[in-house]
């Protein structure tokens, strides 16, 4: 090269160089660098007083949006909270005696198993008389985090104030307000059961927020607030069997904690046809306990938008001088623009009393009175005044004594998480796919897992712009150019080098590497395994996903040190992140696909699996992917803060059974851990083994671009 050709390439480089500073000086900071979401709310970066914005939510505007969304939501839901695929249903053997008769109702005492050996606890009330064949409506009541909760007695200075206050018109109800609620539903006719919240009242085999923080727990999501949810879907069970119950006028209420039980148990079970959660569904605090979260529950959703999988069956909520305090403004209005897409504006309710703090107060629980007896067809005339009762002294009603001790088989988180995991095992072993029709299936149950667990599927084009100010250049025959990639509104900021040849052979690989651009571009010229592929007319783009190059030095937030699901129940996690920025360059690179028709997919060395992770995803848009798989296995992780942490991943089989989502595209694996039968089985049932290539060793940058463009 002579020296002014060797100038020109200098001073093209150095030009280059400069573009590429400015643009990334001019580039939009990622929002998901700064303070991540909590449930309290979501941080802007550029707010140095860091107050929480609410979670706000825009319905969509078509029925037929909301029903594609909703599935998705329902999903997400049921994956976070360990229920994906549903566990499956064991013998309750309930056991029910010690009847009490008050006037015109009776109390027995209930116990279940809802997995062999954890027991749901509880109180049933039965109107007194029942006709011989009647059908009557049955309603789940889930309390909140009162102490001691069903086997409450407030003191005589609370009862005092609560008269004082208009909260509560006797002193039996201001002492007992949950009998209160329980015998009033019974006497209008209703079957009543009320169940413990795990680690509260009789229900103490395991205590409230213990045996379920670790990263295993993590790893497989088995999660507090998926145990209750279970314990929820198993108690409707309960109640649907017994005589007398009419499934169609199915009711379901509970306050603060046991509102959220409502709303999630109603969202996810269309069982419940009538719900009012008290003093929770807000667009502000989403759940403070453990029992309230989990990971990946609220990722890009939130309690409105949970609530709204209801519609159109009847809900109405309770607001009171706590972070409720707005639903009528911030939410209910949303929620009713969703019901009207089913002309059911009328089945949203809620009503809010400013002056009470947080409960559910007799002004409250005939609000609700009067909402069943209209949507459970009670046929009482209102206004619904609760009546005055007898209460009975709260240890009368613990459903253990002598005669029903606590079954011996009873066991501890510790066991319970065993037996969930060998039970969660055997399901995903009866799911590997074996022909055609059992892959459809595996990919409906785990390819929908993934999905939630990346909260992410491949965006349209459109939906992917460019707010980079790079104009680009062209270097030796390659037109190069700084992007910064988003979704439309997210606020993101991917970077991306795209390199295309002007003689493009119609071929482009989206490069994905742990170094970043820096493993394309280097010291003002192309890496010479990059310039090779670019002498054959081949494009690059080159990725940086989440804390990749550019981002890699920025200040990572810890994991919530208390439980994992504060953090990952709002916010992707990094994996997750990375996986998604793949995605966001795979639909950006459609755009280009009058010059680039064929995109192909590589990942060199940590960042492979992230790559093999993003192909199931990719559908067709992707032609060819080749991943080192580096020797990864989810059961190595130790740390919530490990950057390969993906809550759920062994759950449903870890890298390599969720890699085989990917058949039957083409897809080169190497550096693989294990033997990887599960990626033949998979490949074996599309009947395409020939689009599998798996090697042991790692392979070189140039066989593996080899095998992309052979």
């Amino acid at each position: 090269m002579n020296r002014v050709l060797v100038l020109l390439v200098t001073f093209v480089s150095t030009s280059f160089l400069a573009a590429q500073d400015a643009a990334a000086q001019d580039a939009p900071k990622d929002r998901r660098l700064g303070r991540p979401a909590d449930y309290n709310g979501w941080y802007d970066p550029a707010d140095p007083k860091q107050t929480p914005r609410t979670f706000s939510w825009t319905p969509p505007k078509t029925k037929q949006e909301w029903l594609n969304r909703r599935e998705q939501v329902r999903t997400q839901m049921l994956v976070a909270n360990g229920l994906w695929p549903m566990p499956e249903k064991t013998p309750l053997k309930p056991v029910i005696h010690g009847k009490i008769e008050r006037d015109g109702y009776t109390i027995e005492k209930v116990f279940f198993a809802s997995s062999p050996g954890h027991y749901v606890t509880g109180n049933l009330y039965k109107p007194a008389k029942l006709a011989k064949g009647a059908k009557v409506p049955g309603v789940l009541f889930a309390h909140g985090h009162w102490q001691d909760a069903r086997l409450s007695e407030f003191t005589d200075k609370v009862v005092e104030a609560q008269l004082k206050a208009d909260a509560e018109k006797t002193k039996e109800s201001a002492k007992f307000i949950f009998q209160a609620l329980c015998q009033q539903l019974a006497r209008m006719g209703c079957i009543v059961f009320q169940y413990d919240m795990v680690g509260n009242s009789d229900s103490q085999q395991i205590k409230h927020r213990q045996g379920f923080t670790d990263v295993e727990a993590e790893l497989r999501l088995q999660s507090f607030m998926g145990l209750q949810t279970w314990n929820s879907i198993r108690s409707l069970d309960f109640l649907l069997g017994l005589p007398g119950v009419d499934p169609e006028r199915i009711g379901m209420t509970g306050a603060s904690g046991g509102g959220t039980q409502t709303f999630v148990l109603a969202a996810i079970d269309d069982r419940v046809k009538v719900a009012f959660p008290a003093v929770m569904v807000s667009t502000g605090m989403q759940g403070g306990c453990i029992c309230e979260n989990c990971s990946y529950l609220r990722v890009g959703t939130n309690n409105i938008e949970m609530s709204a999988l209801i519609a159109p069956r009847p809900l109405a909520m309770s607001g009171a001088n706590d972070w409720t305090r707005f639903i009528e403004k911030d939410g209910l209005p949303q929620l009713k623009e969703l019901y009207r897409l089913y002309d059911a504006e009328q089945n949203v309710a809620a009503r809010t009393w400013i002056q009470f703090g947080h409960n559910y107060n007799q002004v409250a629980r005939e609000y609700m009175y009067g909402w069943f007896n209209k949507h459970l067809k009670l046929g009482h005339s209102e206004p619904i005044a609760e009546q005055p009762f007898v209460p009975v002294p709260p240890k009368q009603l613990s459903v253990y004594d002598a005669e029903h001790p606590l079954p011996a088989d009873a066991t501890d988180a510790t066991g319970l998480r065993s037996a969930m995991t060998k039970a969660s095992d055997r399901q995903l072993q009866a799911l590997l796919p074996k022909n055609a029709g059992t892959l459809r299936k595996f990919r409906a149950v785990v390819g929908a897992a993934l999905e939630a667990m990346i909260t992410d599927r491949l965006p349209r084009p459109e939906e992917v712009e460019d707010v980079g100010t790079d104009q680009g250049s062209e270097m030796d025959g390659v037109q190069v150019k700084m992007f910064v990639l988003t979704r439309k509104g997210a606020g993101e900021a991917v970077r991306a080098l795209g390199m295309l040849p002007t003689n493009c052979n119609g071929q482009g690989i989206i490069w994905v590497h742990p170094d970043g651009i820096a493993s394309a571009w280097k010291d003002g010229r192309f890496t010479p395994e990059v310039q090779k592929i670019l002498e054959k007319g081949t494009a690059i783009l080159a990725v940086e996903p989440l804390r990749v190059g550019a981002t890699a030095e920025a200040k990572a937030h810890p994991v919530n040190k208390g439980y994992a699901g504060y953090t990952f129940g709002y916010n992707r996690p990094l994996l997750a992140e990375r996986v998604h920025d793949i995605l966001t360059a795979v639909a950006f690179a459609q755009h280009h696909k009058g010059k680039v028709k064929t995109i192909h997919l590589a990942g060199f060395g940590k960042a492979g699996p992230w790559v093999a992770l993003a192909r199931p995803l990719c559908g067709d848009a992707v032609a060819r992917t080749a991943a080192d798989l580096h020797q990864f296995d989810f059961a190595g992780i130790k740390s919530m803060d490990d950057e390969m942490m993906l809550p759920g991943a062994l759950k449903y089989g870890g890298l390599l059974t969720l890699a085989s989502l990917s058949a039957p595209h083409e897809l080169l694996v190497h550096n693989v851990p294990g033997n990887g039968s599960v990626l033949e089985a998979a490949y074996r049932a599309a009947g395409q083994m020939k689009n599998l290539r798996r090697e042991a060793k790692q392979l070189t940058t140039a066989e593996v671009v080899g095998w992309l463009l052979r």
